[in-house]
C-alpha cells in the first residue's frame, strides 16, 4: 500500500470513529433539571436562592452574638453590625438580596430580621428571626414567631 492510500485510511477510519461518538452525544439522555443539591447534611433549603438567604440570616444572626458578648447588648441597626463577625458593611447596606428584601427592627433588647421572596412559593420561602437564632420559615404567608422553625 502506498503512504498516500494509508493515509487516506486512516482518515476515513478516524471519520467514522468521529461520527460514532457524536452520534453517542445526540443519544445521551438530557441533563437532569436543575434540582437543588444541599450544601451540607442537614441543609433546610429548597433552592439556591433560599440557601443564600438563609446564609445571610446566619451571618446575621452569628454577628448579632458576637456583638451581644463584647457590648453587652444587641446591635440597634445593620449597619452597627457591621465589621462584626463575617458581617460586613456591604451587607448592612445592601436589602436587597437577589430573590429576597432583607428587614432589620431593633425592639427592646433584642431584634426581628426578617428575608421576604419577591415571589412566595414552595422554592422561596419567607424567613424570621430573633435575637435566640431560631429561624422560621412559611411558604404561605410572610414568616413569623408562630411559623415553624427550620430544621
Amino acid at each position: 500500500m502506498s503512504r498516500r492510500r494509508i493515509q487516506r485510511f486512516c482518515a476515513g477510519i478516524l471519520a467514522v470513529g468521529m461520527m460514532g461518538a457524536g452520534l453517542l452525544l445526540a443519544q445521551a439522555p438530557a441533563q437532569p433539571s436543575s434540582q437543588y443539591q444541599p450544601k451540607f447534611p442537614g441543609d433546610p433549603a429548597r433552592s439556591e436562592s433560599e440557601a443564600q438567604a438563609l446564609g445571610y440570616m446566619r451571618v446575621v444572626l452569628r454577628a448579632q452574638r458576637e456583638y451581644k458578648r463584647r457590648h453587652s447588648k444587641y446591635a440597634d441597626s445593620l449597619e452597627g453590625l457591621a465589621g462584626t463577625g463575617s458581617f460586613t458593611k456591604r451587607m448592612a447596606h445592601t436589602t436587597d438580596r437577589g430573590d429576597y428584601t432583607a428587614s432589620f427592627r431593633p425592639h427592646y433588647e433584642g431584634f426581628v430580621l426578617t428575608l421576604t421572596p419577591k415571589q412566595l412559593d414552595s422554592e422561596h420561602r419567607s424567613f424570621y428571626a430573633e435575637e435566640d437564632g431560631a429561624i422560621h420559615a412559611d411558604d404561605q404567608k410572610p414568616a413569623d414567631l408562630d411559623s415553624p422553625k427550620v430544621k
